[in-house]
């Protein structure tokens, strides 16, 4: 079973296809393919920074001390679709 990539990996992987989209050099075909990863990539990206949010925000009290809580568990982790 393979690790599941960080987000660092997927922004960077996003990047990647974005450059190579912008030189125009990709056979449609490809182009194609590229750009479905791109948006499934750009949606999982949004998913994890809207998580991301909400634990900071829930971390943070009105007077902008931190309180303790335990990070949520990712669901997907371990599973295999």
């Amino acid at each position: 079973m393979s690790e599941k990539p960080t987000f660092e990996e997927n922004l960077n992987h996003l990047e990647q296809i974005v450059t190579e989209l912008e030189k125009g050099n990709v056979p449609l075909e490809q182009a194609l393919e590229q750009f479905k990863q791109g948006v499934a990539l750009s949606h999982d990206l949004q998913v994890k920074l809207t998580g991301a949010e909400k634990t900071l925000a829930k971390m943070m009290k009105d007077d902008d001390t931190t309180e303790q809580f335990e990070a949520p568990k990712d669901d997907t982790d371990g599973k295999e679709e």
